[in-house]
This record gives C-alpha cells, structure tokens and sequence, in this order.
C-alpha cells in the first residue's frame, strides 16, 4: 500500500491533501501537536493515522523519521507543511530560534531522514511548502535572526531556506528517483497557525476575506506531485511552474546552507551529549 506523510496535516491545506490521499487508497500518516484535531482525522477510516510529535525539537524529528522509516520501509509522499508565526523571536529548547527550527530545520532533519525510505518507493516525490523563489537573500550572518526579528519576515527568511534546501537535496541524492516539489500556495484561508500583535492581526483578518479556498490550493499543487513528473526539482508559486533561475536556485548556497546546517546540529550535539 502507498504511503504518505504530512507535517502539519491535521489543518488547512495539509488536512486537505491527506484526505485527497485518503481517496486514492494511501495509508496516510498526519504529524502534529493538536491531539483534538488529530484524532478527528484518525478516525476517517483504517487507513488514517496520526502522530503527536512536537517537530521544534531535534530529537523529536529525529525520533519520529526513525519511526515511519521502521515501519514504512518505503515512503511515496513526504509533505513538509509545519510552522507557526510568532510575532517575538523565541528559542526552543534546545535553543535554535523557534522559526528556524520549525520552519527549516525540522524538514532538514525529516527530509535526510526519511530519503532511504522515500528512495524504496516507486516514484517517491517530497513536497516543501517553501518560498518558491519569491524571498529575499539568506542573512548568513544572521541565520537564526538575532537581529531585527520580525515576525513574518522570519517567515520568509525560512521559505527562502527551504528553497535552498530542495535545491541540495535533489543533487545529494541525485542517484535515487525522489522528486521533490517546492510549492508557494499563495494567500490561503487556512487557520493561520501562531500568535500576532495587534497590527499582524488585522492583516490577518483582511486575508481571510481575500484568500483562495484551501481546496484550490490543493487543486493547483496536485498535479506536480502526480507520478508522471520526469523533474527532480519544482518550484511552484500558486499553481504556476517557476522558472530555476541561477540566481535563486544556486547550488553553491545550497551546499553552503547544508554545511552550516550540519555545523549547527553538531554543535547541538555535543552541547547535549
């Protein structure tokens, strides 16, 4: 039975993509903190699971990749769609900036953790919920934003990390046949997971009134996870194909990024060895 995976998935978009997965057979693990929400959609049918995990943690993603890899060993969707706004820059537990660890750093960990598995299926393919290209440049400075910290330029900061982070990965591992899609939806009415000031508020409630339904959301991102797709790597920006410029989609602050990222985890590792 094809499997799928999807952080985030007990809400909005990620909700509406493990259903679609639901009608076309998968088995389809949803990965989240809300346990309400969670159990609501285990109990659709014997093919719907749900996994508490809190994904800001590193231990945690790691856990949880363990997990789905022993008893998945093949995966064919991996969607990596967690975060959570936060208007003041806050650190973890294990002291990573909480964006950065939500945002980035857990689908770092779940992508390379899962790939042996992802690489077992027959056409396995990785959605990222990124910027898709429409960000600004990494603060390598200030990867984790100790200076300046605003909240939804935070959030952009992490799409254009992430858009980084497919760009690495397809060349990693570029002998196995994982496709991997990086998707910026647009405005969407979801829940709009987090805390906001009082001005972030309002926008807040101004998009609701303008967003796209979650269901053309999920209309415009399912033909590129379709197993027809030749690309290794997509960029889509609210159902439209962008084009991999050099410029945004360089290799060299891909591998750049992957190399501070592994620094960064080593560090965590011997900190709490």
């Amino acid at each position: 039975m094809a499997t799928a995976v999807i952080t985030g998935g007990t809400d909005g978009i990620g909700r509406a993509l493990a259903e679609a997965y639901l009608s076309r057979g998968f088995e389809v693990l949803v990965v989240g903190r809300d346990e309400r929400k969670g159990r609501a959609f285990a109990a659709a049918g014997e093919r719907a699971r749900f996994i508490s995990a809190d994904l800001s943690g590193v231990a945690e993603n790691r856990r949880l990749a363990e997990h789905i890899s022993q008893r998945h060993p093949a995966l064919d969707v991996l969607v990596l769609g967690a975060r959570y706004h936060r208007p003041n820059r806050v650190l973890t537990a294990d002291g990573f900036e909480s964006n950065f660890a939500l945002f980035y750093l857990s689908r770092f960990l779940l992508s390379h953790g899962l790939a042996g598995a992802l690489s077992r299926a027959g056409n396995p393919v990785v959605l990222n919920f990124g910027g898709a290209g429409q960000t600004g440049p990494v603060r390598w400075d200030d990867i984790q934003l100790e200076r300046g910290y605003h909240g939804v330029g935070a959030m952009g900061h992490a799409g254009r990390l992430n858009d980084l982070l497919g760009v690495d990965f397809v060349d990693t591992y570029a002998d196995t046949g994982i496709r991997y899609v990086l998707n910026h939806p647009g405005v969407v009415v979801t829940s709009f997971a987090g805390e906001y000031d009082p001005v972030t508020a309002a926008q807040i409630d101004r998009l609701r009134v303008v967003g796209k339904p979650v269901a053309t959301a999920v209309a415009e991102i399912l033909p590129f996870l379709e197993p027809t797709g030749q690309d290794r790597l997509t960029a889509v920006l609210e159902g439209r194909r962008v084009s991999l410029e050099p410029g945004s989609w360089d290799l060299g602050e891909a591998r750049r990024l992957h190399d501070l990222t592994g620094d960064l985890l080593a560090q965590f590792d011997r900190r709490t060895a």
